[in-house]
């Protein structure tokens, strides 16, 4: 075993201990089940805002990201990234406070589905909620194993299967101990360690080439070098391929602001925030966090494909240029570290998913529908048992062939999330007269949009090369709507929004 490979083993060893640790210590401050939901909406702006961000981001920011950029795909990633940019201050200006203040207006609701069931008073809502949730987090949390097998692989020439296993189980360690205090805890180390990596090593990407000047010049050559046929003909049709970027690629990219309204694990943040003056305070370290990680990606990203010659990356192994970048720019421990923000995106994220899956199935299928006279402890052990369901499933999910590209599972997901709930958050807290039918119509048609023009190829009419989140949004927003004008809403439910809207900040 040599120094360098010591090196980076220590480096690993210390980050996933120390995750382990947070959720060994939090797991004394749970106690029921608000508390791992939801930390008893006690949390600051500075862990709310990085364990929104880091929970938001996955893998992708460090892995999806910057290997489309070194494949060419500029455009994709600068219009993605400005609507992300652009749908998180959205997201924290407009709904982060109405969320915070209707979730406790209709029965201090701590979770999305449960949320709804109180708005609409509707346990069918619930139950869809539900049923989206634990699908779409499966495909999800999929993508962060994904990207620990890759890293693994990578660093230190493990089997795939091997490095998907050790993500596994240290993801489910520390969740199922300390539940939301340790999510967000975990998700604030590890959003620390990602900016810090983006900003150091990107910095240095720079400085390599000799100033900034000169590393645009060597990283367009390479493009044109690229295009031309002169590294290989796999490099040449990915690179193609991504110049065919015309004005309906710039709008699906654009689109992927409208996922931040729908997303569960993002929008739990602002229901467990301490208080709804503190919001301002995080949506401004949010939305810095984002810019520069999204800065950071796109360098790193962009100059890997000079700064790593003579290697070539290609189509498959595209998603490592992050990695393969820290080991060849820092001695081994130093590149642990840096490394290590790796499984920080996929950790924060896929521990932030399981948790929402669990709570959903716990709080809002077990004690909302099946025993509701379970006690905190019966409650506690089925969302932990949950948390280990939906985990081995996605597990499996990533065995199976064609799975392995975490920017399509992630794409997926998202549409669908952003699809769904994103368009029906909107109209619960903002329109007084939507009802449990109009609710639960968009819903369902928000789901069936999403999986049908997902798998309708392009190639059928050129509209279905839209992507799947815009149509989708579209639909649950105007089904809701017209099928709630069709319906009477409950008076009920109407007051409790009338007293909700007079809440103060």
């Amino acid at each position: 075993m040599t120094a360098t490979l010591i090196g980076k083993i220590l480096a690993f060893v210390l980050y996933l201990g120390f995750m382990i640790y947070i959720g060994v210590r939090s797991s004394k401050k749970t106690n029921d089940a608000k508390d791992f939901f939801l930390g008893g909406r006690g949390l600051g702006p500075w862990v709310t805002a990085l364990s929104a961000e880091a929970s938001d981001s996955s893998a992708w920011l460090l892995m999806g990201l910057p290997g489309l950029c070194y494949l060419g795909g500029i455009k994709e990633t600068i219009w993605t990234a400005l609507g992300l940019i652009v749908g998180t201050y959205l997201n924290w200006l407009i709904v982060a406070k109405p969320l915070r203040k209707c979730s406790i207006a209709y029965g201090d609701a701590i979770t999305i589905p449960g949320f709804f069931k109180n708005r609409f008073k509707s346990n069918l809502c619930a139950v869809i909620s539900v049923v989206l949730i634990v699908f779409f987090f499966t495909i999800y949390t999929a993508s962060g194993f994904v990207a620990c097998g890759k890293l693994f692989q990578s660093v230190f020439g493990l089997n795939y299967r091997i490095g998907m296993v050790i993500g596994l189980v240290v993801i489910l360690s520390y969740t199922i101990l300390g539940g939301y205090r340790a999510v967000c805890t975990t998700d604030f180390v590890q959003g620390t360690l990602i900016f810090v990596a983006f900003i150091i090593s990107g910095l240095i990407a720079v400085i390599a080439l000799g100033g900034p000047s000169d590393a645009i010049a060597k990283a367009q050559d390479f493009s044109v070098k690229a295009l031309a046929g002169e590294f290989n003909a796999d490099l040449q049709s990915v690179f193609k391929a991504n110049q065919n970027f015309g004005v309906m690629s710039a709008v699906s990219a654009f689109a992927w602001c409208l996922g931040y309204f729908g997303m569960p694990h993002i929008i739990i943040r602002f229901m467990g925030i301490r208080s709804n003056k503190e919001i301002t305070t995080a949506r401004r370290v949010g939305i810095i966090w984002m810019i520069i990680a999204y800065i950071g990606a796109f360098v790193i990203g962009t100059l890997g494909t000079v700064y790593l010659l003579p290697s070539l990356l290609n189509g498959s192994t595209a998603e490592t240029v992050f990695s393969e970048s820290m080991l060849k720019m820092y001695p081994a421990f130093i590149a642990g570290i840096f490394l290590c923000a790796i499984l920080a995106a996929s950790m924060s994220t896929a521990d932030s998913q399981l948790l929402s899956a669990s709570s959903a199935v716990s709080l809002d299928i077990y004690k909302g529908l099946i025993n509701k006279d379970a006690d905190e402890k019966k409650v506690l052990l089925v969302s932990r048992i949950t948390v280990f369901a939906v985990a081995a499933v996605a597990f499996v999910l990533c065995l199976l062939p064609n799975n392995d590209s975490i920017f399509g599972l992630v794409s997926y997901a998202w549409a669908g999330f952003g699809a769904t709930f994103g368009g029906l958050i909107f109209l619960a807290l903002f329109w007084k007269r939507c009802t449990s039918a109009g609710a639960a119509s968009g819903l369902i048609a928000g789901f069936i949009t999403v999986v049908a023009w997902h798998n309708i190829p392009s190639s059928v009419a050129s509209i279905f090369g839209v992507y799947e989140i815009l149509p989708g949004f579209i639909v649950t927003l105007v089904v809701a709507f017209v099928v709630s004008l069709c319906t009477k809403p409950d008076d009920e439910v109407a007051k409790t929004f009338e007293d909700y809207k007079k809440m103060e900040d």
